[in-house]
């Protein structure tokens, strides 16, 4: 499992997708972030937050803005990575050399799961060093921040293990990439449907952002875990 893992974060390194998604999103939310942070600095905005005694901090205004950015952006380019776990050893005949080997099912398919969330987990690394540089000027709620963490692994962890399942279904990398967008839509849709439908439970239930942001607040609920 470990050596198919190994295998899978080392081929998306010799390619240019993983560095270009690496410098895309760094470049991305290095500009959300420096907005924010130069939004939250400003004189009106201070003097508003100073007269309200429930006014949101430095960690919740910036820090959970970047958490909030970021899964939207996963919801477009995990696709692009996952597309290529199966079905594209499927295209290239290698996939039945692969279950041939002496190794299990499972041991595949974790071994796939743990080389993707690798490399996720080294972009969230990236990242926590913009949150991470406001403290030489300022403080933070690190328990916000950890709940942040923990939901954006387990977000990234579901994306993933959906991704993979579809890249299973057809041996078109391409169509594989097309069926986990339409799905991923589908679920951040149900949100929207939920609010405006009479079985608006279910839906919200259903919505895959709705478990996530309550945990970038810093509300921990294992309800939310459950769910991912």
């Amino acid at each position: 499992m470990w050596m198919i893992a190994a295998r899978e974060l080392r081929s998306l390194f010799l390619s240019p997708l993983a560095w270009s998604i690496l410098g895309a999103v760094q470049v991305i939310l290095g500009w959300f972030f420096l907005w924010s942070l130069y939004y939250f600095v400003q004189p009106d905005l201070q003097a508003q937050l100073a007269s309200n005694p429930n006014a949101i901090g430095l960690t919740a205004f910036v820090v959970g803005l970047q958490f909030d950015t970021m899964s939207t952006i996963l919801l477009l380019i995990l696709p692009l990575l996952t597309m290529r776990l199966i079905s594209e050893e499927r295209r290239n005949k290698t996939l039945s050399l692969l279950i041939s080997a002496p190794v299990s099912m499972t041991s595949i398919i974790l071994g796939k799961f743990l080389g993707i969330m690798g490399f996720f987990l080294i972009l969230l690394a990236m990242l926590m060093l913009m949150p991470l540089s406001l403290l030489f000027g300022g403080t933070l709620d690190f328990g916000q921040i950890a709940s942040s963490l923990i939901g954006i692994v387990l977000f990234i962890g579901a994306l993933v293990a959906l991704g993979l399942y579809i890249s299973t279904l057809t041996a078109h990398p391409t169509v594989a990439a097309i069926s986990t967008f339409a799905v991923f839509l589908l679920l951040w849709m149900f949100e929207l449907a939920g609010n405006a439908g009479e079985q608006n439970s279910v839906l919200n239930y259903l919505a895959i952002t709705k478990h996530y942001q309550p945990l970038i607040k810093g509300l921990f609920s294992t309800a939310d875990v459950v769910y991912y």
